[in-house]
């Protein structure tokens, strides 16, 4: 329990102090990284909320100026040029911004420690000052108000102590001397520079001087400076931080490059993004990031909406929807979020399958990696507020059809384990049935109310097309294993079964493909008509090459090596019935009884459907591995056939023989 505790507390610290930089990115990002645009703000309507559009300050003061013709033509040409200065410079600093904040976010959890601890020291400094000006402005009036010879310290004196405190800034200044000394006493503590004795003190003394100052019939200006002078120390101590470890930190920059650098020779790109992807635990920080960002837009609605007569729960969770994806980073918030949701639907179909399938990818990943293509595709970040809610709606619909692919691919295996194995278990039959009934269910009434409420479109077209096709999946599967526990409880060999069952894959694979080439077709007419762009260009040729090109060319060679082994087991001949009886054995390759056999030119006899499945591996006897077909065998004639039945006529006296000739020997 010693070692838990630390450890968990070390993993919630390196998941929460990754998260300010997420923040900040955000933010940049939120504000389009400075370029001229327009601003969201909360706002509420007759009906519920909204996103305001606000126009940006620079360009609505321009437009203004122009409108009332306060400037010249000249003028203006010269405003232009200093506004896309400013724009261009606005826009570097957030770029750098953004390139500080990602860096931060990829240090390793000391030295995040170390940044932090620095950013404290400079806060607490901008803190000291801002409540050192409140505290002299507080003064400044007072002593304003009693003339130029009269301060604190005088009423101090003069035992004044009832009007100081009532009416004059005696509570601010007993105030800002406490919050100084808690303050400097954090400074003091946390600042990275040498902890000298004596700079201690001064550092201490900086931060209490205005209060000090604050009572003594000092001039105004004086009162007015003296926490600019006072905040003077403690920002020279902080720069000596930046100075002094420098070279530390650009050594610290070029060891990580030097090491990201080997690692990427010696296992790849890939291996180090992985490998940084769980050091950074980058799932768990963008989870918090969001709920931490909904978290705070709650409370931003709930302080300044609710009570009021158009505030509805549902108008809130659908501004939160509309808000949670208004940037790449709420995009990636989400999508974590989602392949959360995702991975625990997987585990528990998995816990009522009763089945572990860790070789397979996580449903979670998966879900996340469709979810995050799919608004990347759709451009979810550049629509406006309705739009967007729509849009994202039809991404949930496409990731909802996508999971009932993935919770098949877990239920199929086991479905044919469970029929091919004969499993006397029937509440595991019974369980996978149950989540095979789940998954026509669900889909059947996704579509009935998709059609009920939306008009004809191609992404409703898409959303049936995905659903009718686990459907018809889920029914073939059935059907096979139908077929297979049929076979389970009949006595004797079926030798069609393997041709039922080639039907009806078929079948369903012939569907899916068909499937494929609609969606293909669809995805087409969206990108020419609809809403074109290269990420779904990329994505339209990925799907014409795995899901068409590679399933057409893996259909048609599964079909070329079915129909050579029918041609070449149809061109052996026949097994008699005397043949049979007087051989009494089981087939070498299924080891059961043989009602009906092929007789191969090496005169051993096999099941004609175990040795079709055989020729798709090899063309040689399971036995003698001598060659089972040759090729002058497709053109035989009925002189061939003949010719062949004395040869096999000759190897069966030729067997006799040596028979006789042991039993013989045996005597």
């Amino acid at each position: 329990m010693e070692d838990i505790v630390p450890g968990t507390f070390f993993n919630i610290a390196n998941v929460i102090f990754r998260v300010p930089p997420l923040f900040i990115i955000d933010e940049l990002l939120r504000i389009g990284l400075g370029l001229p645009g327009e601003n969201v703000v909360l706002d509420s309507e007759e009906h519920g909320f909204k996103i305001a559009k606000v126009p940006d300050t620079a360009v609505n003061s321009v437009a203004s100026l122009v409108s009332n013709s306060l400037i010249e033509p000249f003028d203006f040409g010269h405003l232009t040029y200093k506004m896309y200065l400013m724009i261009v410079m606005k826009f570097l600093c957030c770029c750098l911004g953004c390139i500080a904040a990602i860096c931060t976010f990829m240090l390793c959890t000391k030295h995040l420690m170390t940044v932090y601890l620095y950013l404290l020291s400079v806060g607490v400094i901008f803190v000291s000052y801002w409540l050192n000006v409140s505290t002299m402005k507080a003064i400044i009036e007072y002593v304003s108000t009693q003339g130029t010879t009269t301060s604190i310290l005088d009423d101090i004196l003069w035992l004044n102590l009832k009007y100081i405190l009532n009416e004059g800034p005696g509570f601010v200044v007993i105030q800002n001397y406490i919050l100084q000394c808690i303050l400097s006493s954090i400074f003091c503590y946390f600042h990275l520079a040498p902890r000298y004795a004596i700079l201690q003190k001064l550092l201490v003394l900086s931060f209490m001087a205005p209060s000090i100052l604050g009572i003594y019939p000092l001039p105004t200006q004086v009162l007015y400076h003296a926490p600019v002078f006072a905040a003077l120390l403690p920002l020279a101590v902080c720069k000596f931080v930046i100075w002094y470890n420098g070279i530390a930190m650009l050594e610290t920059i070029y060891m990580g490059y030097k090491y990201a650098r080997s690692f990427i020779n010696h296992y790849g790109l890939s291996a180090l993004a992985g490998t940084e992807w769980i050091r950074l635990n980058v799932p768990c920080v963008l989870r918090t990031f969001w709920m931490l960002r909904v978290g705070g837009q709650v409370v931003e609605i709930l302080a300044n909406h609710y009570g009021e007569e158009t505030f509805t729960y549902y108008v809130m969770i659908r501004t939160l929807l509309v808000n949670g994806c208004e940037t790449l980073t709420a995009v990636l918030g989400m999508t974590s979020i989602i392949s959360f949701i995702c991975h625990y639907i997987g585990c528990f179909f998995q816990w009522v399958l009763l089945t572990e399938d860790r070789d397979e990818k996580s449903i979670g990943t998966v879900s996340a990696v469709l979810f995050y293509i799919l608004a990347l595709q759709t451009g979810l970040t550049s629509l406006d507020r309705e739009k967007r809610l729509v849009r994202l709606c039809r991404n949930f619909c496409l990731v909802f059809t996508a999971i009932l692919h993935f919770v098949y691919n877990i239920v199929n295996p086991l479905l044919m384990s469970l029929s091919a194995s004969h499993n006397p278990a029937l509440h595991r039959h019974v369980r996978a049935l149950a989540v095979c009934a789940c998954l026509i269910l669900f889909p059947v009434s996704l579509l009935v109310f998709l059609w009920s409420h939306f008009t004809v479109s191609t992404w409703l077209f898409a959303v049936t097309v995905f659903s009718v096709e686990v459907i018809v999946k889920v029914l073939v599967s059935i059907a096979i294993y139908s077929l297979f526990l049929i076979d389970a409880y009949r006595s004797a060999f079926w030798e069609q079964l393997d041709d039922c069952v080639y039907i009806i894959r078929s079948f369903g694979n012939t569907v899916e493909f068909a499937f494929g080439i609609m969606l293909f077709v669809n995805g087409s007419w969206i990108l020419v008509f609809e809403s074109g762009g290269t990420i779904r260009a990329i994505m339209m040729c990925i799907h014409a090459y795995f899901n068409i090109w590679c399933e057409a060319k893996a259909g048609w060679s599964v079909f070329m090596k079915r129909r050579t082994a029918v041609n070449k087991i149809n061109s052996l001949p026949e097994a008699k019935a005397e043949q049979l009886q007087r051989l009494d054995d089981v087939c070498a390759i299924c080891y059961q009884e043989m009602q009906s056999a092929k007789v191969t030119q090496c005169n051993h006899y096999f099941h004609g459907v175990c040795l079709r499945k055989w020729l798709y591996v090899q063309d040689r006897c399971p036995l003698c591995h001598d060659i089972l077909y040759k090729v002058e065998n497709i053109r035989s004639n009925e002189g061939n056939n003949e010719a062949v039945a004395v040869a096999q006529a000759e190897q069966s006296n030729r067997e006799e023989n040596n028979v006789s000739q042991q039993a013989n020997e045996a005597r």
